[in-house]
């Protein structure tokens, strides 16, 4: 693998080539880097005043400022979007029985 000089230089060299030329990834062992401090992208996104407000109302009532609630349900709809199908089906069935039970009080 060859020497990168800064991260650029590494970030370039990627962007082009194919790491299964260099590692063995059938060999790899799945790692948890939990404490590893996410990277953070500032974002401009318009919303309806109505939603936002919404989001406002439901972060005031869960005491939790509402980007961070934004951040919770955007992580939440994408693990929704990222399951298996069978997982996603047994998922919609909870869903439904756990909503009847809600209803049926």
């Amino acid at each position: 693998m060859p020497g990168f000089k800064n991260e650029d230089q590494e970030r370039a060299f990627w962007a082009n080539h194919d790491s299964a030329s260099y590692l063995r990834w059938d060999k790899a062992e799945r790692v948890n880097f939990s404490k590893l401090k996410p990277s953070l992208k500032t974002i401009s996104l318009r919303l309806p005043e109505a939603m936002l407000e919404t989001l406002k109302m439901i972060a005031n009532k869960r005491d939790v400022p509402y980007q961070s609630l934004l951040k919770i349900f955007l992580s939440e709809r994408i693990q929704d979007e990222l399951e298996i199908p069978q997982e996603k089906a047994h998922k919609k069935i909870h869903n439904k029985r756990v909503q009847r039970t809600l209803s049926q009080r």
